[in-house]
């Protein structure tokens, strides 16, 4: 197999889950003083199909360009999303990496979980870190501000460890029936008998 054909389409599905998780985004509501959205879904989807590197690579960019374009937000916050969206596919694709273990939803169910659960520890370590010690509130606001978080937080997690592997489970057939799977994973095309 062309191995630049190959990149080419890891890049472009690269785009397009990036592009998915900033469209995605832009649909949120309120809950709880915070926002409930369907993006960690697609990032955790984003580590599912990519793996650990190319789909952190989708889900950090497709939510830091939301962040710095529709968001509002600062160039520290961009990064912070970057590397906290990233390692959350990147913890998430890690654990499928193993042959067979993409087939089983025994393994693309706890990799959804370990994914969004660090996603939510490094949400919380940076609303710790902001509240402490930039804004200098005391720890009684700290933990108020941090609970109003965490509530949504795992309901956003729990949304997209349900919806991410369904998604996945779905969509991998018919990326291998189009001959797009074996390109995604560098392989050969499977040989129909």
């Amino acid at each position: 197999m062309n191995t630049r054909k190959a990149n080419a389409y890891v890049l472009t599905f690269v785009g397009v889950m990036a592009a998915m998780v900033y469209v995605v985004t832009l649909f949120r509501f309120p809950l709880l003083g915070s926002k409930v959205h369907f993006a960690n879904a697609v990032c955790l989807l984003s580590g599912l199909l990519l793996g650990p590197w190319w789909g952190g690579l989708a889900a950090g960019l497709g939510s830091a360009l939301y962040d710095a374009f529709a968001g509002g937000y600062d160039l520290i916050n961009v990064l912070i999303t970057l590397v906290s969206k990233f390692l959350m596919a990147f913890v998430c694709g890690k654990l499928l990496e193993k042959p067979g273990r993409d087939e089983d939803p025994r393994w693309t169910i706890p990799a959804g979980i370990l994914g969004a659960l660090t996603y939510v520890a490094l949400y919380m370590l940076k609303t710790f870190i902001y509240q402490r010690f930039v804004y200098s509130f005391p720890m009684d606001a700290v933990w108020a501000t941090m609970l109003s978080k965490l509530i949504p937080s795992l309901i956003n997690a729990a949304v997209a460890v349900v919806a991410a592997p369904i998604f996945y489970h779905a969509l991998k057939p018919a990326l291998r029936s189009a001959g797009i799977w074996d390109k995604l994973k560098g392989g050969k095309p499977a040989v129909s008998k």
